[in-house]
């Protein structure tokens, strides 16, 4: 036992040479949201991250949370190409469980684990400028139909000086990923895309999204179809063929703009493994699928 325990430790040095000092943005979703275990372990992960020497960024979404209160007040969670329909109820719903309730835990637990959080939203410091998302074209039996997702929205800028202040201090962000337009108006923007587009402008070495499912699959009832790596210049294609569909698109696009706007990797991993982000930035094999550009294979 204290030689595989030796192994693990030799394996993981030469990651956190690599790694000191770099920063890495990690987005947190899917239902490990609503699994106390599971976030613990994660946050646990994030925190021992902060103490070998990394600046990690948390950049947490909520939508199951979002749905069961949507569904506890009787209003039905609509999507359309993996994101939120999204009217003024549901945007007050969405601010209410992301900020009122998630992002307080999340820094709560960082906490508990022994380092500083503090919470913020895309409105903090004018950290996301967005615009509103134009009509989105959707295919209903074979007739195209424009349709209004309400409030939300697509980046426009990205002030990342609040952020590198706390980064500077040993603090680790946790960012809500609400935005505001020009006016000062908020819009709900996915969080993968909220994470991609921070990564970029933070420079960071590494983005990781975290979901439910090990990866990109080929058979998405076959948890063990995993793809390992997939090339930025593959995605749109595989998302015109439907294998990257539903709530993988935005995330396989997100990944995509960034590895183009300089972030080196983008891993996609089971936010449910105990302790994967340690498995998947510190062991050779990893679990989850990487993103990349083909120059870089």
């Amino acid at each position: 036992m204290t030689l595989n325990r030796e192994n693990v430790l030799i394996e993981a040095l030469p990651y956190i040479r690599e790694f000191h000092d770099s920063i890495m943005i990690i987005k947190v979703g899917g239902h490990a949201m609503v699994n106390p275990e599971v976030m613990s372990d994660i946050i646990q992960d994030i925190v021992l991250l902060r103490f070998v020497g990394i600046h990690p960024v948390i950049v947490h979404g909520g939508g199951p949370e979002i749905s069961e209160k949507m569904k506890r007040m009787g209003k039905e969670s609509q999507f359309v190409g993996g994101l939120r329909i999204t009217d003024d109820e549901t945007l007050e719903i969405a601010r209410m469980v992301l900020v009122g309730n998630i992002n307080t835990e999340i820094v709560a637990l960082i906490g508990k684990h022994g380092a500083k959080g503090i919470g913020l939203s895309g409105k903090d410091g004018k950290l996301l400028i967005a615009k509103k998302k134009p009509f989105q074209k959707v295919i209903i039996e074979n007739v195209e139909h424009e349709v209004d997702l309400g409030w939300v929205g697509d980046t426009e800028i990205i002030n990342p000086e609040i952020l590198n202040i706390l980064i500077r201090e040993g603090y680790i962000p946790v960012i809500a990923p609400l935005a505001m337009d020009i006016n000062g108006k908020a819009l709900n923007i996915n969080a993968d895309t909220v994470a991609g587009d921070i990564a970029a402008a933070l420079k960071a070495k590494k983005l990781i999204l975290m979901t439910d499912v090990p990866g990109l699959l080929k058979d998405i009832n076959d948890r063990s179809s995993r793809i390992s790596g997939i090339a930025i210049e593959d995605i749109e294609e595989l998302i015109d063929s439907g294998l990257i569909a539903g709530g993988m698109i935005p995330k396989m696009r997100s990944a995509a703009c960034s590895v183009t706007s300089g972030v080196e990797k983008i891993h996609i991993i089971d936010g449910s493994v105990s302790h994967s982000i340690l498995l998947e930035l510190f062991t050779d094999t990893g679990i989850g699928t990487m993103v990349y550009k083909k120059e870089d294979e």
